[in-house]
């Protein structure tokens, strides 16, 4: 039977829940004002921001985050795509390199704006390919340990690994800031930690492949609400 879908934030110690919930106490609030810095930043090149576009991002970018990975243009963008197809696009900047401290803060301050709001990824005709791609992906076994996704975060959720219980494998908090890397980190860098630690091929920062998978988990976990920025052990 189908486990109802559980948030690892219900998973996490009094301690680091209160870390999460007090916006005083949580480590990457200070990504989400950088975040905010750079949104209302004009560019060098041609004076525009991204506040030029798109005005008050607590307004504009409302629920933006619920709905990515999305097809846009005919390519399944990430949010972290997004932001870059704007800068080279319309800022005439160079795109932000994946886990930088630029990209992290606009990704955490888009993904701010929609705080509590559910998850709303549908299936289309227009992502349907993306979405069983990824869907593959995460079931796909992988690496020397021969393990899938869905081996851990459907088969095994709930149980412990090392003395740690095993999340259902949700993206609804990222960026989240991690107490093991002591820093943001993106959910395609969490993605990548579990890859290696099958001992298999990483697939690459900002690749179609990253993009199909982050696009099914999403859809996955739609109904959980976001808690970007989260916090997790």
């Amino acid at each position: 039977m189908k486990q109802k879908p559980q948030s690892s934030y219900e998973l996490m110690s009094a301690e680091n829940k209160a870390m999460q919930d007090d916006s005083s106490l949580n480590p990457a609030i200070f990504w989400v004002g950088d975040g905010e810095v750079l949104w209302n930043k004009p560019s060098d090149e041609n004076n525009q921001s991204c506040a030029t576009c798109h005005g008050d991002a607590k307004k504009s970018m409302r629920g933006v985050a619920t709905v990515f990975p999305k097809i846009i243009k005919g390519k399944l963008q990430t949010i972290e795509g997004q932001i870059n197809q704007c800068r080279v696009s319309t800022q005439s900047l160079p795109a932000l390199a994946y886990e930088s401290k630029e990209l992290l803060s606009l990704t955490a301050f888009i993904a701010f704006q929609s705080k509590g709001m559910p998850i709303a990824v549908k299936e289309s005709p227009a992502n349907k390919l993306a979405l069983e791609k990824g869907r593959q992906s995460f079931n796909e076994r992988m690496g020397q340990l021969n393990l899938s996704c869905a081996q851990c975060h459907e088969d095994r959720a709930g149980l412990k690994l090392g003395g740690s219980p095993i999340p259902q494998g949700h993206p609804n908090a990222y960026p989240i800031y991690r107490l093991e890397w002591q820093t943001l980190g993106s959910v395609q860098r969490r993605l990548r930690n579990c890859m290696s630690g099958v001992r298999a091929q990483q697939y690459e920062y900002g690749s179609p492949e990253m993009a199909q998978l982050e696009l099914f988990l999403m859809w996955r976990a739609r109904g959980l609400p976001l808690e970007s920025p989260g916090v997790r052990p």
